[in-house]
């Protein structure tokens, strides 16, 4: 009985799970990787093309681009070898910002290689092994090559200039690279090697083109100050808060409210205002000429605002709210019981500027003195995403050539014209 028992096969695996062993699951993965790689390789150099993905569902967006973790992240994939290969790409980007769909492509032709060594039954460690042995060798000319321009400013600068224009030539804004380039180099330069992108804030703006893009000294918000305040402010001293200011006002749709007569419903209205004037006073204490709210203001606390001669700017979308917060010197509260463990933002100049048809909130001479803002400007959304995708990958890779100790170059090389293409 024992015997019998212990001859019998033993199904570990949930229902419908599928098992490969040994060739067929290498097989499996060699095809799947290399899928992946064939499925973005047209997209990369010079000559790449770009890629509609159209996303399911009724309101299904359009997206232009070559971007390879763009492409990977918006397609499903089952085998797990193109999943790694997929993983790998999002590291790239989120660690490096570039570079993106040549980790795939490259090692999508280092499996398809090894297939090729795997059929003249070598062995995977000893492939492996060799593998490692390249990595070697490559770090290895690359430190070599590698060039410290950082005593010489106008030499360095010229190398971020190529690497910017190296990093564009496979984008939507090759035919503008020289401008972009130099609009990402003088962003970055801004940094002053803290290697910090939260400090530069991009906008996209419809009309005009790409060329009417440029580099703003400051922090732009998308927004409009209210009704009957202050359009200009000097020496601002900023309250940011994520708090609704209707937090004691009785929500009239879907509840019921039965009274007895006109002056009743004169009484709750009163009460309203009440509680929020009452909010207004907490916020008026903390010693503030500017209140940017996350959420809405309302009416009459607007109103308030006004006579206190505050600026109010309400509904700021959260991530401008958080990168104000950064650039400002400022923190967001809920709260406002407290004044004095609230640190308020500052800056010197609060303005409204117009950009095309829009009109924005410019804040200049922040507490973060790196701070910028690069504008861009284009004729559709796809246009304008593809642009923002694109100098993001540029302005990763300049910041870690300028933050990296020493400031060294460390690809600054120029392929003779006599060498085939690669």
């Amino acid at each position: 009985m024992k015997a019998s028992l212990s001859m019998a096969p033993v199904n570990i695996f949930r229902h419908g799970a599928d098992e490969e062993k040994a060739e067929t699951a290498r097989l499996s993965s060699f095809v799947g990787a290399i899928a992946i790689g064939d499925l973005v390789k047209s997209t990369l150099g010079p000559k790449g093309m770009d890629k509609i993905l159209l996303s399911g569902g009724k309101g299904g967006t359009v997206t232009v681009t070559n971007d390879g973790a763009t492409i990977l992240k918006a397609i499903g994939v089952d085998n797990p070898a193109a999943k790694v290969l997929v993983d790998m790409s999002k590291v790239q980007d989120d660690e490096v910002g570039d570079g993106t769909t040549s980790v795939t492509v490259l090692a999508a032709e280092l499996l398809r290689e090894a297939e090729l060594l795997i059929a003249r039954k070598i062995h995977p460690q000893t492939i492996i092994s060799g593998w490692r042995k390249a990595t070697l060798a490559a770090r290895e000319a690359l430190r070599d090559a590698a060039a410290d321009h950082s005593n010489d400013p106008a030499r360095f600068q010229e190398d971020l200039l190529n690497i910017s224009r190296t990093t564009l030539s496979s984008k939507l804004l090759t035919h503008h690279k020289d401008h972009f380039a130099k609009l990402a180099v003088d962003a970055v330069m801004r940094l002053k090697g803290s290697g910090n992108l939260e400090a530069i804030h991009v906008i996209k703006k419809l009309g005009a083109s790409l060329t009417d893009s440029y580099l703003d000294e400051g922090f732009l918000l998308d927004k409009k100050i209210g009704v009957n305040q202050p359009k200009r402010l000097e020496n601002a001293n900023i309250l940011i808060a994520n708090t609704g200011m209707d937090t004691d006002k009785i929500k009239i749709f879907g509840s019921r409210v039965r009274v007895d007569s006109t002056a009743k419903v004169a009484e709750i209205e009163l009460a309203e205002k009440q509680k929020m004037k009452e909010k207004v006073d907490r916020i008026l204490k903390h010693g503030i000429n500017c209140f940017i709210n996350r959420q809405l203001i309302y009416n009459y606390p607007e109103q308030l605002f006004a006579q206190a001669g505050v600026m109010a700017i309400e509904h700021a979308d959260f991530a401008g709210v958080e990168r104000l917060a950064l650039v400002t010197g400022g923190e967001i509260t809920s709260t406002f019981d407290h004044p004095e463990l609230v640190k308020l933002g500052r800056c010197k100049l609060i303005e409204e500027v117009m950009i095309g048809e829009d009109t924005l909130i410019h804040f200049s001479g922040v507490a973060m003195g790196e701070a910028c803002t690069v504008v861009l400007r284009g004729a559709t959304q796809q246009i304008l995403d593809e642009a923002e995708r694109s100098l993001h990958d540029a302005l990763c890779v300049l910041a870690q050539t300028t933050s990296f100790p020493g400031g060294r170059v460390l690809c600054p090389f120029k392929i003779p014209h006599h060498q085939p293409d690669l």
